[in-house]
């Protein structure tokens, strides 16, 4: 069965967003804007995400206007989107709305995803939601030399050091990597 990873970059203090959901403070640091390759989950088939995320790529990258602009991160994987709003769709973007619980939604994203990995882009309640499930196998970090007063948390959870088994560090760049396997 595929692997449900959550992905992420964060600051040193645990932030994934500012205040008002905006990844400004990631894009600044060098290698931010054009991540590793080794840092993206390969064998991910689909993405998933919250809607403060979402909308926050929709603004960031204004990709209604310019949907070809969504190819460069998303490509032509389907991105499950958790959302009780309607949200506006980029032209050629291949976006599911999913309302209701993670539990509800994991056949769907499963069947989508196939033999291929499912990437949990944030925010961190909804990564938190797929670990509250037992769903979650991985998390991995990147962690940016920078510290935001407050913002989104990166795990707004408890989580016991029993749960998680750290597989791998390493520096790539400025950022430190940390990949947690969830048991």
């Amino acid at each position: 069965m595929a692997k449900i990873i959550f992905d992420t970059a964060t600051t040193l203090n645990g932030f994934l967003a500012d205040d008002d959901h905006s990844l400004a403070w990631l894009f600044a640091v060098d290698g931010g804007t054009d991540p590793d390759d080794s840092l993206l989950p390969a064998d991910a088939a689909v993405m998933v995400e919250g809607s403060h995320t979402y909308e926050w790529g929709l603004r960031e990258w204004d990709v209604v206007a310019n949907p070809g602009t969504w190819q460069e991160f998303y490509g032509d994987r389907p991105l499950f989107v958790f959302s009780s709003r309607e949200l506006p769709v980029p032209e050629g973007a291949d976006v599911r709305f999913l309302r209701g619980t993670v539990t509800e939604a994991l056949p769907e994203i499963r069947a989508a995803a196939g033999d291929g990995d499912i990437w949990v882009v944030g925010g961190g309640d909804l990564a938190g939601q797929f670990l509250d499930t037992g769903a979650l196998d991985e998390i991995a970090i990147s962690i940016a030399p920078v510290a935001l007063a407050s913002g989104a948390p990166l795990l707004p959870r408890r989580i016991e050091s029993d749960r998680l088994t750290l597989v791998e560090t390493r520096q790539v760049g400025q950022f430190a990597r940390l990949v947690y396997r969830v048991g």
